[in-house]
């Protein structure tokens, strides 16, 4: 990820926040480029446009009724092999977004000023692609394909299933905040890590952003 100096600054509250103070840098840069680099979405998914993601969200079933909050507990998502605890991150001392401890590599982060998953709104998860131990939680989040599942445990025992309808790499100087985070008026997810194209200077140049939103709850 790019040094602090160098994110843009964000726009004012929630919806708009510009760039998540992930890290990204130290897989490749310690000499560890596993075939590589991490997984990207296919050429075609990543320069999706809104519209598409709108047509593809169309196809969805109609969500269900929105939950109660509830904290989440856990994020999996099965087609690729992710399945990490959660814990609550805010913001850092220079109001970044902030992401979960570099050094545990199966750990995710929810922004606990977002809506809690499964409740109206849009929940942010996030996690490192890398850390200097080499693949960390969403290193694999680049393989994930429209239809596949996310599911959400919650601390009150139920689990939100969110369908995903779209991936692609955005970048970070013109990073669309409103259009990833802002409402849709159903329960979304949207689960982040680095990604795009990398330098030993700057990191990452951009961020993996999956779509997706609630059609089940179980419990």
């Amino acid at each position: 990820m790019p040094r602090p100096q160098e994110r843009p600054k964000p726009r004012g509250g929630w919806g708009v926040v510009a760039v998540v103070a992930l890290s990204g840098t130290f897989l490749l840069s310690n000499g560890l480029d596993l075939n590589g680099g991490p997984p990207q979405p296919a050429q075609a998914a990543t320069l999706v446009s809104d519209p598409a993601h709108d047509e593809a969200a169309r196809r969805l079933p109609p969500a269900p009724q929105p939950l109660k909050p509830s904290p989440p507990t856990r994020i999996r998502v099965p087609s690729v092999r992710i399945d990490a605890p959660v814990t609550g991150v805010g913001l850092d001392a220079e109001g970044w977004l902030d992401a979960p401890p570099p050094q545990d590599r199966n750990l995710a982060g929810w922004y606990d000023g977002s809506p809690a998953p499964g409740t109206r709104g849009t929940t942010l998860i996030d996690g490192h692609v890398d850390n200097g131990q080499g693949p960390a939680v969403f290193y694999d989040l680049g393989s994930v394909k429209q239809g596949q599942h996310v599911e959400v445990d919650r601390q009150d025992g139920r689990t939100a299933v969110f369908t995903v309808y779209g991936i692609e790499v955005v970048g970070k100087k013109d990073f669309p905040a409103e259009r990833v985070y802002g409402p849709k008026g159903t329960p979304e997810l949207r689960v982040i890590t680095c990604g795009g194209g990398y330098s030993k200077k700057t990191g990452y140049d951009g961020n993996v952003v999956v779509f997706a939103r609630l059609t089940e709850i179980r419990g």
